[in-house]
């Protein structure tokens, strides 16, 4: 199943990642690079909240801000 969040509620739960996790968003984005190469979002998010203990809606909401900024530095 896959989330989707309303622009505020992304924007709200990617400024929350450093203070729940304990990790910041490059760091997150670091280890999404470094996961394996899935090609859909949602098993992108399935793999990182499983294998690092996080909910499926950080997840869901770093995989999909990841995937903003990698298409923005590709303009």
């Amino acid at each position: 199943m896959s989330l989707n969040h309303s622009p505020e509620t992304h924007r709200n739960l990617i400024a929350r990642i450093p203070s729940v996790t304990g990790r910041d968003i490059t760091e997150w984005f670091t280890a999404i690079e470094n996961g394996p190469a899935f090609l859909r979002c949602d098993e992108r998010s399935n793999w990182l909240a499983d294998e690092h203990g996080i909910s499926h809606g950080y997840a869901t909401a770093l995989v999909r801000e990841h995937e903003r900024q990698r298409r923005q530095r590709h303009y």
